[in-house]
């Protein structure tokens, strides 16, 4: 190990890497944090990570957008298809200041300061918001929005976003094919097959401030504090009796003991929240150890099913020790915690994405093997990948000098300064291979 002169911010990324989303040059999974080579330089200030089903996004306080991993359908907005195993500039909103960043299985959509959003990548499900087109390989603005944008969340194959007036628009057919088996093939309301932005039915009277989704199931977290949940309930994740909701269905605030909720997160098919108090609680899928309390599982219903099995869903139950959690994210099936300075990981592992150095999946919240001496300021999931953002007081840091191979170890030091603390939740995805990405600064 030796030392050299490093930036003010340190990127680190772990789990499943088959595209190059961890940015490491390489394609080899990390079971352990690596520090990501050449990125972020010293003018680069990130602002905001995400990641998709095997794609990654970085924003710059400068409102500038980097990107890597796959990009077999133009997801990274470069004008071409081949995918890097690099963090990469994307020219084309240079001019726009980039604010935020969700990454679906396969597309991209970008808000910018101005609240317009954009969209690249496939389009196969109508999730990019543009009709007429199979897919995109540069950003086009999203059609039919009526004012300005705030919030965005991509699910699987479908797409949400959130206006400053606090409506909520949905598009894309990616719950189509799940709500017509519940129907029975007959007709479902237009908005499940929307090409473009359409209003959620039954929430006219609701005002939204977050919106987040799962892989055939979306979210609304109203300004009161309350849930309004829609979609596939396979797994209990609605808290809903019928296998398929499909109009939105307020959760009682009964079910977190009378609590109001502060933010929500979605995996494929578990939800985490935290409550105004700060407890941090989860639901739904269980069986990879989604929830991070031991013993739990949760089986589903089949897909002929028109119910939840009988008492097959629990309510909301606490994670033990995250109280005050000031940051979640969820990948697809394993979700992370900020507590202090600590970083907590839970769930699946195939691809090491938990980052305990095993593929053993994780049953209960777990600290990660980052740097203790560093400052955790951010932490960010793609499907199977993480990443976490550490922040130095601009004096030297002393780094592993490999590219990508080692991982850190607790004689590594860091100095740091206070800073701007974002949180990103990345919505899961099917047949991903995940990774995770830790920034410090």
């Amino acid at each position: 190990m030796s030392g050299e002169e490093e930036e003010r911010q340190l990127l680190c990324a772990w789990g499943s890497n088959s595209c190059g989303q961890l940015g490491l040059g390489s394609r080899e999974d990390a079971l352990c944090p690596q520090r990501v080579p050449g990125f972020p330089g010293k003018r680069q200030v990130i602002q905001s990570i995400s990641g998709g089903g095997s794609h990654s996004a970085a924003v710059t306080d400068a409102g500038e957008l980097y990107v890597c991993g796959q990009n077999k359908n133009g997801q990274l907005g470069l004008g071409h298809c081949e995918d890097l195993p690099r963090f990469s500039l994307c020219p084309a909103v240079l001019n726009l200041r980039v604010v935020k960043v969700s990454c679906g299985w396969d597309f991209s959509i970008i808000l910018t300061e101005n609240g317009l959003l954009l969209s690249c990548g496939s389009n196969a499900f109508n999730q990019l918001g543009i009709p007429q087109q199979k897919s995109s390989s540069v950003p086009n603005p999203v059609q039919n929005l009526k004012e300005k944008v705030v919030d965005i969340a991509a699910g699987l194959r479908h797409s949400l976003a959130l206006t400053e007036s606090g409506q909520t628009l949905q598009w894309g057919s990616g719950l189509a094919s799940h709500a017509k088996r519940f129907c029975h093939r007959k007709s479902i309301h237009p908005f499940y097959t929307a090409e473009e932005p359409y209003p959620v039915p039954g929430l006219e009277d609701v005002k939204a401030v977050q919106v987040t989704a799962g892989s055939y199931h979306s979210v609304a977290l109203s300004a009161a504090g309350e849930l309004c949940v829609w979609g596939s309930n396979k797994h209990g994740q609605l808290l809903h009796p019928e296998c398929f909701v499909l109009q939105p269905h307020r959760i009682e605030r009964a079910m977190f003991h009378g609590e109001p909720i502060r933010a929500v997160w979605s995996g494929w098919s578990h939800l985490v929240a935290q409550t105004e108090s700060g407890q941090v609680c989860s639901w739904g899928r269980s069986d990879y150890s989604q929830l991070g309390i031991d013993g739990s599982v949760v089986p589903g219903a089949k897909e002929e099913d028109d119910r939840v099995p009988a008492g097959s869903f629990t309510p909301p139950a606490s994670v033990p020790g995250l109280a005050g959690a000031a940051q979640i994210a969820c990948g697809s099936e394993h979700t992370l915690a900020l507590c202090g300075n600590t970083v907590y990981s839970w769930g699946w592992n195939e691809h090491g994405m938990c980052g305990t150095g095993s593929e053993d999946n994780v049953p209960t919240p777990t600290a990660v093997c980052i740097p203790h001496s560093n400052t955790v300021k951010l932490i960010g999931c793609g499907a199977g990948h993480s990443m976490v953002l550490c922040v130095s007081s601009g004096q030297s840091i002393q780094l592993l000098s490999s590219e990508s191979e080692e991982h850190f170890s607790r004689s590594d030091t860091f100095s740091y300064r206070p800073s701007l603390t974002n949180v990103f939740s990345w919505n899961h995805f099917p047949d991903f291979t995940p990774f995770f990405v830790v920034v410090f600064v």
